[in-house]
């Protein structure tokens, strides 16, 4: 990186990597975890598919305690990011379409802490879906400068959390 300034982004530390190609985990099951049980194969909005499959995972986590929900968010997340790389491996393309793991997880985030109802699931579905597509900053730079599965799920996790924020100030002030 000679007459270049290092910045966040341009540093890879070694945590980023996964050493551990192939790790045992058959490609069919990576193809069936990172398609989203095929919903990413959808000809249309395979990413809106995607989220729908994270409604029912997502009515199992409300269940939980707030901690063991926020774990199971976390650990979600980094099976997600493992699966995610390895997808782009076995498709040979970055961040294909067709994986929609990452709309399961940031849906998730969205999604955390707030009371499963019919209304709260779709305002959260469509805040998350927004802020996905629309990738406000930091999203779409952490989805462009992020290496492999880290960049496919992160910008995710970003809107999550954005839609999320929204979501519980909605409710907080109009009481949906």
């Amino acid at each position: 990186m000679r007459g270049r300034r290092k910045t966040l982004f341009s540093v890879k530390p070694a945590l980023l990597d996964f050493p551990y190609k192939g790790c045992g985990m058959p490609d069919k099951f990576i193809r069936i975890l990172a398609t989203g049980f095929g919903s990413g194969l959808a000809p249309l909005a395979p990413g809106t598919a995607g989220t729908i499959v994270g409604i029912p995972l997502y009515l199992v986590f409300s269940s939980f305690s707030w901690p063991l929900h926020l774990l199971s968010i976390i650990a979600l997340s980094f099976l997600a990011i493992f699966v995610a790389q390895e997808a782009e491996r076995i498709f040979k393309e970055k961040d294909p379409s067709r994986v929609v793991i990452d709309e399961i997880v940031g849906f998730q985030f969205a999604m955390f802490l707030v009371a499963p109802t019919v209304v709260h699931i779709l305002a959260g579905f469509l805040l998350f879906r927004i802020f996905d597509i629309v990738k406000p900053f930091p999203i779409r730079l952490s989805e462009t400068k992020l290496p492999g599965g880290y960049g496919v799920v992160g910008d995710d996790i970003i809107a999550g959390i954005y839609g999320g924020i929204i979501l519980h100030v909605l409710i907080a002030v109009t009481g949906i």
